[in-house]
């Protein structure tokens, strides 16, 4: 049976909330060995609160929005280098620059970490991710710390509905409204979205529990958000 590849994208608030989340990373790390014997994982780490406060203080400091977008893809891969040592040798030992290194590695190991891979305009880790999806052929799981889309921020709007399907045009439709900025918190960046559509790329968008994720990757019940059709 040929081995699937799936790619994720793990929000570097899930790594680093303000700690590094050891708990949930133990967690996260046995569900993805559970999973070896059916699958290999790209795991493309966002930056999180370190890209936030580099972003903070460069805008400060009135550098520009490539600037500040550089200080994130450089936090994405401190995270990224970080995974890489937490999970050993099942990893990859060097950090890949481009996507053929992403694919050469995974010939050798059965997960893949890293970060952004190089600068694109209004893009975040995200991006990253769905281009990686399409260029393995994989479906694509986002992990953040909401459990999935909502019609608003449920952290600041008690009013936000949940949204457990959502159409790849529709959900394309919802995340350009929203401007872009270094360092945003909506669940996919817009470019990501406009990818996803564009290749037809089933995407799903879950919370941080590990429990959730074996249950998605084991073809059950999820709760989190689809998108697709």
């Amino acid at each position: 049976m040929k081995m699937k590849t799936l790619v994720l994208s793990l929000g570097g608030s899930v790594i680093i909330p303000d700690e590094v989340d050891y708990q949930y990373l133990e967690k996260f790390k046995k569900v993805l060995r559970k999973n070896y014997n059916k699958c290999k994982f790209v795991i493309v780490c966002g930056g999180g609160i370190i890209a936030r406060k580099y972003i903070t203080a460069l805008k400060k400091e009135g550098k520009s929005i490539r600037e500040q977008s550089l200080a994130g893809i450089r936090a994405t891969r401190t995270n990224a280098i970080f995974m890489m040592q937490f999970f050993g040798k099942e990893a990859n030992e060097t950090l890949p620059k481009d996507m053929k290194d992403v694919k050469d590695y995974l010939k050798k190991n059965k997960i893949v970490f890293c970060g952004a891979l190089r600068y694109a305009e209004d893009e975040t880790s995200d991006g990253t991710a769905a281009k990686l999806a399409h260029f393995l052929k994989s479906d694509f799981i986002n992990i953040t710390n909401i459990k999935g889309l909502f019609t608003a921020n449920p952290k600041t709007n008690p009013k936000a509905k949940f949204i457990s399907k959502i159409s790849w045009k529709d959900f394309e439709s919802m995340a350009l409204k929203i401007p872009y900025r270094p360092g945003q918190h909506f669940v996919l960046d817009q470019n990501a979205s406009t990818i996803i559509r564009k290749y037809r790329i089933k995407t799903y968008i879950i919370g941080e529990s590990a429990k959730n994720l074996d249950t998605l990757l084991n073809n059950k019940k999820f709760t989190g958000t689809t998108i697709e059709g």
